[in-house]
């Protein structure tokens, strides 16, 4: 799945009318022992996060996926 000691990102995605609206929460790092620390800046107000793999993107690149 992941690697350990790789940095990942964490979003709060709100579903709108016009599609998803992804926000950068804050990063995450993955522990030898499998468990994660997240580094949040901001919080969900409906409580939920994704974690995924860390990536930058440049302006030429599509938005992701809704």
């Amino acid at each position: 799945m992941f690697e350990t000691g790789k940095s990942l990102a964490v979003f709060s995605i709100k579903k709108g009318r016009n599609g998803s609206i992804w926000v950068r929460a804050g990063w995450a790092e993955l522990n030898r022992d499998g468990s994660l620390n997240l580094h949040l800046d901001v919080l969900p107000l409906d409580g939920h996060l994704h974690v995924r793999e860390s990536f930058e993107r440049t302006m030429k690149e599509p938005a992701l996926p809704h």
